[in-house]
Parts: structure tokens; C-alpha cells; sequence
């Protein structure tokens, strides 16, 4: 419902944002950190004056999914399949990397196992709509360092599922269950099958008789979005994918030309105009600070853990691909932010941990408060230095076409 209140709510924070993201801006900088910074000022880690709620919730991540189906647009599908063995390995190492330092970490500030593996899990997750966002702002998303680093973040959401279903399994079971991995794969084996054959035989034949009389194209374009981010929730996935791969669908190798820009001018307008500033501010909504010398020690360790596994593991798995020093560089800061979807995990697991508890099947919490404040703010640090260091990389070196 449209009250009073998320009136002001917009209003506060759409003002922030827009006169924060023009100083940063002014001084060369990425737009979204005036906008993270206009949410850790106006939220509860400073004045207090907005504050997380539902109507928020739903706008944030309703301008993530507008802005995710744009990169889709803003992405040549058949450069991100020639890139697919290079995403593969900067995945597989930005995933391995950070997760056992994770762990490490945990269980050196006396985590027990299954804290420790979750926490692990918190520092691999890289989120792709976040990585979206920083490529498209600072112009690199055409390159093949762009292609790559979207290409590996896919890879990473789905390293992090399979990870995130035998982790819980094996916590409300006791047990490993080869029948729910089985399943889980299954489920995204389906789901991306259904998008390579939707997305050669079904939407070329609708697309190509599209006109924009009465905006039905851009009807069009948020009805293929829904379909897939549902049928990317159903297998398991962050609906954010199903709405970039939806972006796919939109090229002008299928339809009219002067449809296709139209289609992407409305959803950049709504989504970095309107929506997306939201989105950035509300992280920071997230925040809280514990002070105690042994909640920032602990802190300021898996902070280290997940920046230096990032960026060392993805680099490695570039080099391994035969990118060269420079190109590694870019992908390891590309693959350092978090954001949303290492929310989404943590949340989870604590969803988990409740049940369990209450039901009498474990009797440690899967992931204590002090932990997941502190992935919270890794997640935040993590967003807000992404930028920052991927600029430096990218200027610094060559990020190849």
C-alpha cells in the first residue's frame, strides 16, 4: 500500500541517493556508492530516519530485477557461451578459495563445524546482480573480462545452491542424501535446457511480430521476465538470474531494432532512475554493530578471508584460462561484491537454524547472531570496495574486447 509513510521513505532516500551519487560522481566515482552511502546515512546504523520494511523489501528487489534484465540486453548471449570454460574456472575458484578460509576463520574464533561451513558459504557467494551493475556503470560489460566475470557469478549462484541444499541437508538429516543433490541438479539442468531451447525456437517466432503500439513490447519484455525469474525460483536459483537471461531473449538479431532500444531505454529508466538507488541504499538498512573487540576481530578477519579468497582464487582461475595479469586482476576485484543474494543465504540459514533448534534436531545454532552480523557487514564492505577497486584494475590494464 502506498502510505504516507513510504511516500517519505522514496522521497528521503531518492534524495540522498541522487545528491550523493552526483558527488561521487562529480569526483569520477561509481554512482551506486553515493547511494550505499546515502542508505548508511539515512538508516539505523546513523539518523535512523528509514528503516527496513516490506513495501522497501518489495521496490529493492523489484529494481535489481529491472536492472538485471537490462545487463541481459546489454550482453551478447553468444560471447557469454564462448566464454563459458574461463567463467567456469574463475568460478570454481573464487568459490573453493574463499570458503575454506571461511571456515578456517570461523572455527579459529571457535565456530563449531557447521558454523564454520555456513560462514564459509557466506564468503564464496558472489552476486551477480550487484556484479551487473558495477561492469555497466563503469563500461567494461561488452569486453571479455565483462563476459566472463557475468559468466562466473552464474556459475557461482549455482556452486552456491548446490553447496547452500547438502549443507542443509546434511544438518537437518544428519546425513549426506545423494537423492536431493541429484535433485537440485536436475532442477537446474531443466531450467537452463528450457532457456537455451525458449530462447532459439519460441521467442524469436513471438519477437519478430512485436510493435510497441500501447507499450506491448515492453509488456512483453516484463512478461518474459516473470516467466523466467519464476522458473528460476522453481529450480532452486535467485530469481535475478531469470531475469537476465529474459534479458537475453531481447536482441536485435530477433526483432526490430528501434523496438529493442525502446524496450532497454524504459527498463534503464526505471530501474537506475527510480528503483535501483533503492535497492543499494537498503543494504545498508542490514547494518548492525556489535561493540566488542572480539565481534570486530572476528569481522575484520572473514573480511580479509573474503577479499583476499575472491580475488586470489577468481585471478588464479583466469590465469588458469589464459587471460593475462591485467585481465586477472579485473575478474578477481569483478568477483568481490556481495550484496543481496549473501543476504538471501545468511537469512536462510538462519530460518534453518530456528526450526532446528525449536524442533530439538540440533543443539548449536547453525549460524549465531555475531556471525551473521559480521557477514552482513562483510557483504556491505565487499559492495562498497568492489567498484572502487575493479576502476583501478580496469584502468590500470587492458580488459580486452
Amino acid at each position: 500500500m502506498l502510505s504516507q509513510h513510504l511516500i517519505l521513505s522514496l522521497l528521503e532516500i531518492l534524495a540522498a541517493a541522487w545528491l550523493l551519487g552526483a558527488i561521487f560522481q562529480r569526483f569520477g566515482l561509481p554512482v551506486m556508492l553515493g547511494e550505499l552511502l546515502a542508505g548508511v546515512v539515512l538508516g539505523p546504523a546513523l539518523l535512523g530516519a528509514v528503516s527496513a520494511s516490506e513495501p522497501l523489501e518489495f521496490l529493492a528487489e523489484l529494481g535489481i530485477f529491472f536492472a538485471m534484465f537490462h545487463a541481459g540486453m546489454e550482453m551478447d548471449p553468444k560471447l557469454l557461451l564462448r566464454h563459458f570454460w574461463p567463467s567456469l574456472l574463475v568460478a570454481a575458484g573464487g568459490f573453493l578459495l574463499p570458503f575454506g578460509l571461511g571456515y578456517l576463520v570461523s572455527r579459529w574464533f571457535g565456530g563449531t563445524v557447521f558454523q564454520s561451513l555456513f560462514v564459509g558459504m557466506g564468503l564464496s557467494v558472489t552476486a551477480i546482480a550487484v556484479q551487473a551493475v558495477i561492469l555497466q556503470d563503469l563500461g567494461i560489460h561488452r569486453t571479455r573480462v565483462g563476459h566472463v566475470i557475468i559468466g562466473a557469478a552464474i556459475a557461482d549462484d549455482v556452486f552456491s545452491l548446490v553447496t547452500l541444499s547438502i549443507l542443509i541437508g546434511l544438518a537437518e538429516a544428519g546425513t549426506f542424501q545423494w537423492q536431493a543433490l541429484g535433485l537440485v541438479l536436475l532442477k537446474v539442468a531443466a531450467f537452463f535446457g528450457f532457456t537455451a531451447l525458449a530462447g532459439e525456437l519460441l521467442v524469436p517466432r513471438v519477437a519478430r511480430r512485436l510493435t510497441d503500439q500501447g507499450g506491448k513490447a515492453f509488456t512483453f519484455a516484463i512478461v518474459s521476465a516473470l516467466v523466467m525469474a519464476e522458473l528460476a525460483e522453481l529450480a532452486g536459483l535467485h530469481l535475478v538470474i531469470g531475469a537476465f537471461l529474459a534479458g537475453q531473449f531481447v536482441r536485435k538479431e530477433i526483432m526490430d531494432e528501434g523496438i529493442v532500444a525502446l524496450i532497454g531505454d524504459r527498463f534503464f529508466a526505471i530501474s537506475y532512475g527510480f528503483l535501483t538507488p533503492v535497492f543499494f541504499a537498503s543494504l545498508a538498512f542490514h547494518l548492525h554493530f556489535e561493540a566488542s573487540w572480539s565481534f570486530a576481530l572476528f569481522t575484520g578477519a572473514i573480511l580479509i578471508a573474503a577479499v583476499a579468497g575472491k580475488f586470489l582464487g577468481s585471478g588464479a582461475g583466469a590465469l588458469a584460462a589464459g587471460l593475462d595479469r591485467h585481465q586477472a586482476a579485473v575478474v578477481g576485484f569483478g568477483m568481490n561484491g556481495r550484496g543481496a543474494v549473501e543476504l538471501v543465504v545468511a537469512s536462510v540459514v538462519l530460518e534453518v537454524s530456528r526450526r532446528l533448534l525449536a524442533e530439538g534436531r540440533i543443539a548449536e545454532p547453525l549460524l549465531t547472531a555475531p556471525q551473521f552480523s559480521g557477514l552482513v557487514l562483510m557483504a556491505f564492505v565487499t559492495t562498497f570496495l568492489a567498484p572502487l577497486t575493479l576502476k583501478w584494475a580496469a584502468r590500470r590494464g587492458r580488459t580486452g574486447a
